[in-house]
């Protein structure tokens, strides 16, 4: 089996050698767990991938059951309550699974993103004083863990002219917070608890304001990328400054469209021609986000399908490394049924090996069923 091996030199020459969307494909597929199964511990997998994007409790199970070997549901139950990792607001203002310590090292960094969020509220935060607001919520949490409905109750009645949503939004994205999880199945109640991460980790975060061990941390999970990538996945501005101060630190290709692409020196880059397994990726996964040009993933014709109305990333399969369709798993009485939604109609082989990797997400994935079924639209 072809594994990840370290790239050619960046430079061919005085050339800037130029990696093609099939190259960065398999690159970020190697980062990503995707090639192979891996054998690693759940922080250490969290870790490599730069976090599993959380907005609900059940999505980064099954995308690390994708990606890592033998994985059970109560290793990362165990993570989650021994407190390596934890669930909170991060990149892009959304909920993530993140290891503890890259939480308390990226928060601060991630700030900016949080305040730019808040710029939503428009009118809504019409006689909010930041301030006073979170030292209340600070003292309120201190307490004791509590669901965002107790915290929005309790602040409206020390600020009764001030709309509850923003009280609650602007706690929500100001504050350290991480959620307490639960003996549910997927490890959070449906009305989670927060808490402060001070009181959950026994420290606040880092209070190093620069960004540039996150955009390492993303090149080791997605890289090679632009600079417009780190930015697509992270939220923050600018940050053609930060890799430029990181050059001397890395190296620099270019993809087909002659963008400048930056890269860790030993970051895996496989051959283009390494085979690449079928794969179930879950709602949300940051595999199909984690770009401004999402081409190495998913052709640009099908990225509308990716996102519905209210903004929900479907889940997906890969087929050859590449976004082949969507997917949907249903459950009735003891029968679980698997419908894939092709983007365009599947070879044969295809359809064989997606079945075979259906029937196994599908017995983790619903343990109480005992028949299964795979459907494939016949129809793009």
């Amino acid at each position: 089996m072809t594994g990840p091996v370290s790239g050619p030199p960046s430079r061919v020459g005085d050339v800037i050698k130029t990696l093609p969307s099939r190259a960065l494909n398999r690159a970020t597929l190697a980062r990503q767990m995707l090639l192979a199964r891996e054998v690693a511990t759940v922080p250490g997998a969290v870790e490599r991938l730069g976090g599993l994007q959380a907005q609900e409790p059940r999505p980064p199970f099954l995308g690390l059951w994708s990606r890592l070997s033998e994985f059970r549901v109560e290793d990362l139950l165990a993570a989650l309550h021994d407190r390596s990792v934890v669930r909170a607001t991060a990149m892009r203002g959304t909920l993530h699974l993140m290891t503890a310590a890259d939480y308390a090292a990226f928060r601060v960094p991630m700030q900016p993103v949080l305040d730019g969020g808040l710029r939503a509220l428009g009118d809504r935060a019409q006689g909010l004083e930041r301030e006073p607001v979170l030292a209340t919520a600070r003292d309120l949490l201190l307490e004791r863990p509590r669901t965002f409905n107790e915290v929005r109750d309790l602040l409206q009645k020390a600020f009764p002219d001030v709309n509850d949503r923003a009280l609650g939004f602007t706690v929500r994205m100001a504050l350290p917070l991480v959620m307490v999880p639960t003996q549910d199945r997927w490890g959070f109640a449906r009305s989670a608890e927060f808490t402060l991460c001070e009181s959950w980790l026994g420290a606040p975060p880092a209070d190093d304001p620069l960004p540039d061990a996150l955009v390492l941390r993303y090149l080791a999970a997605f890289g090679p990328a632009t600079a417009a990538d780190a930015q697509a996945w992270s939220g923050l501005p600018a940050l053609g400054e930060v890799l430029d101060r990181l050059r001397p630190r890395l190296r620099v290709f270019r993809d087909e469209q002659g963008r400048e692409l930056f890269d860790l020196p030993d970051a895996p880059r496989p051959d283009a021609g390494a085979p690449a397994p079928a794969r179930f990726l879950p709602e949300f996964d940051s595999l199909v986000l984690a770009h401004a040009d999402r081409t190495r993933i998913i052709a640009d014709a099908h990225r509308p399908a990716l996102t519905t109305k209210n903004l929900r990333v479907r889940a997906t399969f890969l087929w050859d490394g590449f976004a082949a369709g969507l997917w949907e798993l249903e459950r009735k009485r003891r029968t679980a049924t698997l419908r894939l939604r092709p983007f365009a109609e599947l070879p044969d082989a295809a359809v064989a090996e997606l079945s075979a990797e259906g029937e196994d997400l599908m017995r983790f994935a619903e343990p109480a069923a005992t028949e299964f079924a795979v459907e494939v639209a016949r129809e793009p």
